[in-house]
């Protein structure tokens, strides 16, 4: 068969009067199986590009999570300095940040903690596989009959 440019097959002429039952069937098993190959394949080269894409992006999300927390190292140094300077004591000013800082953890964590309860799973993923599979079933003779 010869490639199209994009290095897919073209299509060849057939005409399935000039074959028998089984010359179709396995024809089209054979079509099918090819079929199979060549998605796993499109499935791999999108799979490769997209885990280089990631790799980079959570290399650069690390790069700007530790820049932050750097930040936000100052800004509570800033900040009970501030108080320190309104007349409280070193500590106390420190310890208001602290808790501060303890209460904002709290309050992304409950937050987060219930994000996470609300999860679903893959409930589309899971319809379209069992009516994959029933179509398969319905299509192939069982071995218990």
């Amino acid at each position: 068969m010869p490639e199209t440019r994009s290095g897919g097959q073209e299509p060849e002429e057939f005409d399935a009067a000039e074959h028998s039952l089984g010359e179709l069937v396995s024809e089209a098993s054979g079509n099918m199986s090819r079929l199979v190959r060549l998605e796993l394949q499109l499935a791999k080269m999108e799979l490769a590009r997209d885990v280089q894409k990631i790799g980079i992006g959570a290399g650069m999300s690390i790069v700007a999570a530790v820049l932050a927390h750097m930040v936000l190292i100052l800004v509570a140094i800033t900040a009970g300095l501030g108080i320190w300077a309104a007349g409280l004591a070193p500590w106390v000013s420190f310890l208001i940040v602290t808790v501060a800082f303890l209460l904002f953890s709290a309050l992304f964590g409950f937050l987060g903690l219930r994000q996470f309860r609300k999860r679903q799973g893959f409930p589309r993923t899971s319809a379209t596989m069992a009516g994959t599979m029933a179509a398969f079933r319905r299509d192939r003779p069982s071995s218990s009959s």
